[in-house]
């Protein structure tokens, strides 16, 4: 199927083969944002391992300078004290056993979910809904914490989860394109720095494969992966 006439003038406006800097790539995907919404900037990594085995999985997270432009939902599973500690910091759900039937009933919407050690039991039967979408709490991402608090201040101001998927890719929102080029290009070079310091101990050879930066409507525009971190 052909490309409508934007997506060929944006694609005639550069080098489609070419590798670009970060902060050349950033000025060309921002340029050919030209959709009737705020695009969503995003980031694709191909990475040269194997997640299917233990010791080549790529995950963590990372606090976006300038955020990522998007009103991040939260679900908490807390009780007592920690309840309470949730709703202060601003999570849009509360709960235990309360939070778990709407969420299989499907009747809230949420981005991330935290919770504490103590109701880990409650969320580990929400695996079948929470395991597929990326969304089970995990100690080493930060959100199986007693510090609620501050895992859904980080969540809200920017925080981004990232892992490998079975190709070998790794991709995410970065932004908007009603960001400006530093803020773009701040967040595209944390993320990739994280992904580069989240390298397994069982990958060989080259790392960071490739690095392809695009908005929701826009082109691919490919970063030269040498010299990015």
């Amino acid at each position: 199927m052909g490309i409508g006439k934007r997506l060929k003038s944006c694609y005639e406006s550069f080098d489609s083969q070419n590798l670009f800097s970060v902060e050349d790539a950033v000025k060309i995907v921002k340029t050919n944002a030209k959709a009737k919404f705020d695009e969503t900037i995003d980031i694709s990594m191909n990475l040269g391992v194997d997640p299917r085995q233990s010791d080549q999985m790529v995950r963590g997270t990372v606090s976006l300078p300038s955020g990522t432009g998007k009103d991040v939902k939260v679900a908490v599973f807390a009780k007592g004290d920690k309840h309470k500690e949730a709703t202060e910091a601003g999570a849009d759900f509360v709960g235990d056993d309360d939070l778990a039937e709407k969420i299989t009933s499907g009747s809230v919407e949420f981005d991330r979910v935290i919770a504490t050690p103590d109701l880990m039991g409650v969320v580990g039967k929400l695996g079948k809904v929470l395991g597929p979408r990326g969304l089970m709490p995990n100690p080493k991402l930060g959100t199986v914490t007693m510090d609620v608090s501050q895992a859904v201040k980080s969540a809200k101001s920017g925080e981004v989860q990232f892992r490998v998927e079975k190709s070998g890719i790794v991709h995410s929102g970065i932004g908007k394109s009603s960001f400006d080029e530093k803020s773009i290009t701040e967040n595209v070079k944390a993320f990739i720095k994280a992904v580069s310091i989240a390298k397994p101990s069982g990958s060989k050879g080259v790392y960071m494969k490739k690095i392809t930066l695009s908005s929701s409507m826009g082109p691919g525009v490919k970063i030269d992966t040498m010299g990015v971190v």
